[in-house]
């Protein structure tokens, strides 16, 4: 519950207060040829262990219309239903360059060709720092997963392949500018 908590009130800071923000947030769009928005995320980008047979590629993101202020993206990627209501971070990835526009398919792998120079990957909680893909539970129905783009005032952030999901808060606060969130589902 908390971390579920923890991510709404996150995406509820980037505004409040701010009419500049608010206004940046409503123009700023993340979408993905691999998946509609709100439609099912395919096999491609499933998880590839723990029961799951997907082939765990991260999807294609692209994104417009971020703030003029722009230095840098961070990206999370987290399914507020998973742990019992707790949540589950699958991807991490902070220092976007500001200059990226997308993020192509297979770009959460660190050693991926595919990956923009730069990007610092977190641990998402498979304990990995690439991109870990939908595993739900066996007749847990579909899960929500939550794509989220952060347009960020600094180019660079404290963080290594140590930082988790739990963290993400700590990191980014006073740094969002605005933020945009696309979403997929996934169930077995």
């Amino acid at each position: 519950m908390m971390r579920s908590f923890f991510v709404c009130a996150l995406a509820v800071l980037v505004c409040a207060g701010n009419p500049r923000a608010a206004a940046a947030a409503s123009s700023f769009t993340l979408s993905s040829a691999t998946f509609p928005a709100g439609g099912t995320i395919p096999l491609t980008a499933v998880y590839d262990r723990s029961g799951c047979a997907g082939r765990n590629v991260s999807p294609e993101l692209r994104w417009t219309g971020a703030p003029a202020e722009t230095k840098s993206f961070a990206l999370v990627v987290f399914d507020p239903k998973a742990n019992r209501g707790l949540g589950w971070y699958h991807w991490l990835a902070f220092d976007i360059p500001v200059q990226a526009h997308e993020l192509p398919a297979g770009a959460g792998d660190p050693g991926s060709p595919a990956t923009p120079h730069g990007i610092v990957f977190g641990r998402n909680d498979f304990g990995s720092t690439a991109y870990g893909g939908p595993c739900p539970p066996i007749g847990d129905g579909p899960h929500p997963y939550q794509f989220t783009l952060y347009a960020l005032n600094v180019a660079h952030l404290p963080v290594s392949g140590t930082t988790t999901g739990i963290q993400v808060g700590d990191v980014l606060r006073g740094h969002i500018l605005a933020h945009a969130t696309y979403e997929g589902s996934y169930g077995r």
